[in-house]
């Protein structure tokens, strides 16, 4: 049942197309920190590739046909392609679904304040964090700020080099003595992770005068007026770009692969397939991270609306078709797993943990202790998929999070199952995972891209 380390398996010709994915990959995870960029990104890819903006089609005279390409985004955050296969929509399609949001900062809508000669954004945090991780590194600003007029201001500010970055001020060492008697939850508060953003005062203010002095540069620079950051979305990331781990350079480390790595894969995975038996669907969602809540998450609509439109498009739709459509699909619910940490070994299970190098993760059930929250794949559709992927000799695991009683998580898997369709959690294993850097093997991203191939192509 042990499986074996992928690298072991692999000829000159697989580890050249190894290290050429994982450059594309690495590009990505650097310029593609937040829902909204990964969502312009995956557009220009697509369109490269000869996908077309599925608003364009509709109330249009043509019809879709067998290897036509569209894809479909919402609110610029969450977006799907679709290529049509030779079977009728009503026989269902082959998805992969992973979330394009990470754990993050955000800039609350009344940020800025001058306390003590230093200027600071208030921030909240999104997602599962360890707050303590999040200070004395040095952080990036990326965003939008959208004026009254609707004209809309996008901001980038610390990845390039030449830009300045920012940071979060912790305790020093020094003075500590009852800090670290608190718990690890406790070391940082939330209200604490402040963004400190300026220290020079405004010439002939008095009042708050470092604080005008930050806002003059935001009007000369941006042309934002202090009221406008109640209509932005602002996120503090780590700065810098994704970077390659170890003597060898078999790791890569980077912020956000929780889930960008599953998202990068089924994407380049589903512009890879050509001419499908079944209809192919690639979508990439936010907010998983805070339960898929929202209009851009899992549990809005868009995925649904977005079918139906693709059915009318081919002159298939009725209210039963879709229905059909959504029941009769299979789908991977690309997201990661905890990848076993010898560091912290009494956290696992060894003998159900996924390891960094040994390839695509199955993970029949998510949840909590007693399969909480879970969706729990049926055994027929695990057997399929375990012949798709030898039949296509690609390296794969099953694993659990972690220990039974340990803790837990979930996925977008539970809800696509409320349609009736086949689900299953499928992903890579990562090191750190929501911590700022995060960690995986080069092996286990090319793994995951061919097992999502040899799915998107198979027929039930």
């Amino acid at each position: 049942m042990e499986r074996q380390n992928a690298w072991k398996t692999y000829t000159k010709k697989q580890l050249k197309e190894l290290e050429e994915l994982n450059k594309g990959y690495i590009d990505f995870l650097s310029e593609g920190k937040t829902e909204r960029l990964c969502t312009k990104l995956a557009i220009e890819k697509a369109e490269a590739a000869g996908y077309r903006d599925i608003e364009k089609l509709i109330g249009k005279k043509k019809r879709l046909k067998a290897g036509d390409k569209v894809y479909a985004t919402w609110m610029n955050k969450t977006i799907a392609l679709f290529q049509i296969g030779k079977k009728p929509l009503e026989q269902g399609m082959n998805i992969l679904g992973a979330h394009i949001d990470s754990p993050r900062i955000d800039v609350k809508q009344n940020p800025l304040y001058e306390d003590s000669d230093l200027v600071y954004l208030d921030t909240h945090y999104y997602g599962g964090i360890k707050k303590w991780q999040w200070v004395t590194i040095p952080l990036a600003i990326h965003g939008v700020v959208v004026k009254k007029s609707g004209k809309t201001v996008e901001i980038h500010i610390g990845d390039d080099p030449k830009d300045p970055v920012f940071c979060i001020s912790d305790l020093l060492i020094h003075l500590s003595s009852e800090l670290q008697e608190k718990k690890a939850s406790k070391v940082v508060e939330g209200e604490n992770l402040d963004l400190i953003v300026g220290n020079i005062p405004l010439a002939k203010e008095e009042k708050d005068a470092a604080k005008k002095g930050v806002l003059a540069i935001l009007k000369k620079e941006y042309d934002i007026e202090e009221e406008d950051f109640m209509s932005a979305e602002l996120e503090i990331v780590p700065a810098g770009p994704a970077r390659e781990c170890g003597f060898d350079r078999s790791i890569i480390m980077s912020y956000g692969q929780d889930d960008r790595v599953c998202a990068y894969t089924s994407l380049v995975a589903m512009l890879e397939v050509e001419a499908p038996e079944v209809t192919s669907c690639c979508l990439l969602v936010d907010k998983e991270e805070i339960g898929s809540v929202g209009a851009t998450g899992m549990q809005g609509r868009f995925f649904e609306n977005t079918v139906a439109e693709l059915l009318n498009l081919c002159d298939q739709y009725s209210d039963l078709a879709l229905r059909r459509c959504l029941a009769n699909s299979s789908m991977l619910s690309s997201d990661v797993n905890a990848g076993f940490d010898p560091m912290y070994a009494s956290a696992f299970e060894k003998r159900s943990a996924s390891f960094l190098g040994r390839g695509l993760v199955f993970n029949k059930f998510t949840g909590r202790g007693g399969k909480s929250g879970s969706n729990d794949a049926n055994a027929e559709y695990v057997a399929r998929l375990r012949k798709i992927m030898d039949d296509s000799k690609v390296n794969y695991q099953f694993a659990e999070l972690g220990k039974v009683d340990q803790g837990g998580g979930g996925t977008i898997a539970y809800i696509m199952a409320l349609y009736g369709m086949e689900v299953i959690d499928s992903g890579v294993a990562v090191l750190n995972m929501h911590a700022p850097y995060e960690l995986t093997s080069k092996a286990d991203v090319y793994e995951a891209k061919k097992g999502y191939v040899a799915f998107l192509n198979s027929v039930k």
